[in-house]
């Protein structure tokens, strides 16, 4: 299967990385490595003065903890990775650097801003060196309330 993967996970849904981090481990080769990586999206200077100094530094510290509960929680042994950037250039980058051989995504929803901006994972998509899989969940039409509210909840 794949050596090195890259899972990018975002701290929205409890259950989409959930899925992500299942998939991940079902195709990691056994003394493989998988990378579980967030990016938060770079701010702009002028918004950084009405933030708290601590602000970068609290959101990374939190967003490793969350991320290395769960994959403690669901005994997936993975290596961490939280930084403040582009999204889509950092997994790509990273991918790179690690001579990654898999790039694991979650789609979501488009909105118009993916319209106008395209989105993470189309860029990734386009620019990565390596193999890209994009898991998408099921539209909510066809899944039941119950589970459409467990994907939902906040990681």
């Amino acid at each position: 299967m794949y050596r090195t993967i890259i899972c990018g996970i975002g701290m929205g849904s409890r259950e989409t990385a959930s899925r992500l981090l299942r998939r991940a481990a079902a195709l990691v080769d056994d003394g493989g490595s998988i990378v579980v990586m967030h990016v938060f999206e770079n701010i702009p200077r002028r918004h950084l003065m009405d933030l708290p100094e601590e602000f970068e530094t609290t959101a990374i510290v939190d967003a490793e903890k969350k991320l290395s509960s769960l994959c403690k929680e669901m005994g997936i042994p993975a290596t961490i990775e939280v930084r403040i950037g582009v999204a889509a250039s950092l997994l790509v980058s990273s991918a790179r650097e690690k001579s990654a051989d898999l790039i694991l995504l979650s789609s979501h929803v488009p909105d118009i801003t993916d319209y106008v901006f395209s989105s993470i994972v189309e860029k990734v998509v386009r620019h990565a060196g390596c193999s890209v899989l994009v898991d998408r969940r099921p539209a909510p039409a066809y899944e039941g309330s119950a589970s459409h509210a467990e994907d939902v909840a906040p990681l």
